[in-house]
């Protein structure tokens, strides 16, 4: 009798543990981005502003993931634009950070190290490196562990869009606007970016125009191509992007050649399509 009295006891206490798990397990929050089922907008709305916070919190990865599922979850919402474009900002900010990420690793940094020896050996930049790791003049000390970016770039034209697609890793990283040339001269094929300028003067007709001129087209930044003359730069006409109007070159914004100038080693590969 004690027995079955015992093995009762133990069974209710059980029953009451199990009890006691599925309701906590119930009470505990969803999670904020369910998979297999699509977000209702309310959850899409709750997930956005998770990631804006995440955001504004420093957690850009974080933040990227819950934008991009969003992406994946709700392929036909309204929104999926704008999420697009928080991807890609997200992008940039995590590439210019110190966070180790995909396609990028930690490099401890050895005895007679340079700057531009490192950038040589990992084929990105020195501007880079040093804007992912606050580095602010051309010092560097071993010991030191710094973010180097691993994976290389390619840049994807589209002259039909007038846009410049920025990918590494097989990953879109982001997307210009740009301007094409008049009369569809921008020319296509696979180049490669052979050499890089800050502040170029533009050599016309015979005649040199300064840099810092507002007649000076090319703007901040020229990344030339294996074609002789042909190029990627920036403008003094920011209102002209979007439409076919340069003389054969690729047009960006100052602000966005000089992303890409920081971004992009000299031989990264550039795809041109009609």
């Amino acid at each position: 009798m004690k027995k079955k009295v015992l093995f009762v006891a133990l069974g209710a206490a059980l029953l009451t543990g199990i009890i006691v798990f599925a309701v906590t397990a119930l009470r505990k929050p969803p999670l904020a981005l369910p998979k297999g089922e699509g977000l209702l907008p309310a959850s899409a709305g709750a997930a956005a502003t998770q990631a804006k916070k995440a955001e504004e919190g420093g957690n850009y990865q974080q933040a990227k993931e819950i934008y991009q599922a969003l992406e994946e979850e709700s392929p036909n919402s309204k929104e999926v634009l704008s999420w697009q474009k928080n991807v890609e900002g997200l992008n940039i900010k995590l590439l210019f950070s110190p966070a180790i990420t995909q396609n990028s690793e930690s490099y401890e940094i050895q005895p007679y190290d340079s700057l531009a020896k490192i950038a040589k050996h990992f084929n990105t930049t020195v501007d880079l490196i040093k804007k992912s790791n606050n580095i602010s003049g051309d010092t560097i000390y071993p010991g030191r562990k710094i973010k180097v970016w691993t994976a290389p770039f390619s840049i994807f034209v589209d002259k039909s869009q007038n846009t410049l697609l920025l990918e590494s890793g097989g990953e879109l990283v982001k997307t210009y606007t740009v301007s094409t040339g008049t009369n569809n001269s921008t020319p296509t094929g696979k180049f490669k970016i052979v050499n890089k300028l800050e502040n170029p003067t533009w050599f016309k007709a015979g005649t040199q125009v300064p840099a810092g001129s507002p007649d000076n087209i090319l703007g901040t930044r020229w990344m030339g191509f294996d074609l002789g003359g042909y190029g990627i730069h920036g403008t003094t006409d920011p209102a002209s992007l979007g439409r076919q109007v340069t003389q054969g070159c690729v047009r960006m914004a100052n602000q966005d050649a000089e992303e890409l100038y920081i971004i992009v080693p000299a031989g990264t590969e550039v795809t041109i399509v009609d």
